[in-house]
């Protein structure tokens, strides 16, 4: 007996480990997101101003947001933004095929196209700011040479939101092509070799060898486009402040606005829970994904 007791606390310790070293991150995450989340559903019914006291008012929030032109519009534009950036993918995936080939400076070019990954959105804000100036902007002088003249992007409610999409494409797609050029590098070339030798070329090698060996690099570039179109805000804050009138408001910048700028504490957390339960679909979506191909 006396030697049983030790080995059972040796191994009642050996299966404690793994919770010890969970345990932090589970702490910090119900800190820093699960009450968070908790606290915004609870203030969307609330009407106060981050100073006063708080008052009750039930789904009030809700029926004046979505009752709101500004809300709409922000929606609009966020689908835009999920439909549009679903191009990084693509454009990334034809960008890797490109710079995966044995080609002298190719190394150079890999460095070249992923730097705009390591730019901050700050930055990238400035930069197309200044390249869709219509007096001396890069883009504006191109379009001189063609016969158009002083085009105001953003500036011109119709085109605003596309420019900022644009702009928010350019990093995108340098994620998108280190994902698939980690993916093409691991290929199992006997495969390959095998479609060669029964006569697969060209766009139907791509097909039916090569992308379907790229659906992990595939699965991880839509998640991350997907959640990052929803959260968009940073290139909107930069670049335009949701203006002009409001033309390229997201929910994001909306929430922001209401919340911030116009003491609508309650009336932003409703945005905010809104702006949640749709990502949470999509969240949903994606983790049926992984747990459907894991049982597999």
């Amino acid at each position: 007996m006396s030697q049983v007791y030790p080995l059972l606390n040796q191994r009642r310790r050996q299966q404690a480990i793994p919770y010890l070293f969970v345990t932090p991150a589970l702490v910090m995450f119900s800190i820093w997101v699960l009450w968070p989340i908790a606290d915004s559903f609870i203030l969307s019914v609330y009407h106060w101003n981050g100073m006063g006291k708080a008052r009750f008012v039930g789904f009030s929030n809700y029926s004046m947001l979505f009752s709101s032109h500004s809300f709409w519009r922000s929606i609009t534009n966020n689908i835009l933004w999920l439909v549009l950036m679903l191009l990084a993918p693509i454009f990334g995936l034809l960008a890797a095929l490109v710079l995966n080939q044995k080609i002298l400076g190719m190394r150079l070019a890999k460095t070249l196209f992923f730097f705009p990954f390591v730019l901050s959105q700050v930055v990238i804000g400035l930069v197309f700011s200044w390249f869709y100036q219509p007096d001396g902007g890069l883009l504006n002088v191109i379009l001189h040479h063609i016969g158009v003249h002083g085009l105001a992007i953003l500036s011109n409610p119709h085109i605003v939101t596309f420019g900022i999409i644009a702009a928010g494409l350019w990093p995108q797609t340098a994620y998108c092509m280190i994902l698939y050029l980690t993916g093409l590098n691991n290929l199992n070339p006997e495969l390959i070799e095998a479609g060669r030798l029964d006569g697969a070329r060209g766009w139907y090698l791509l097909w039916n060898i090569v992308l379907p060996q790229l659906r992990p690099a595939t699965f991880i570039a839509l998640v991350v486009t997907v959640i990052g179109s929803l959260r968009s805000f940073d290139l909107v804050a930069i670049m335009t402040s949701g203006g002009p009138f409001g033309s390229s408001s997201v929910l994001a910048w909306l929430m922001y606005q209401q919340a911030i700028g116009n003491f609508r504490l309650g009336y932003g957390a409703a945005i905010g829970v809104v702006l949640f339960a749709i990502m949470a679909v999509f969240i949903a979506f994606f983790l049926w994904r992984i747990l459907r191909d894991a049982a597999r």
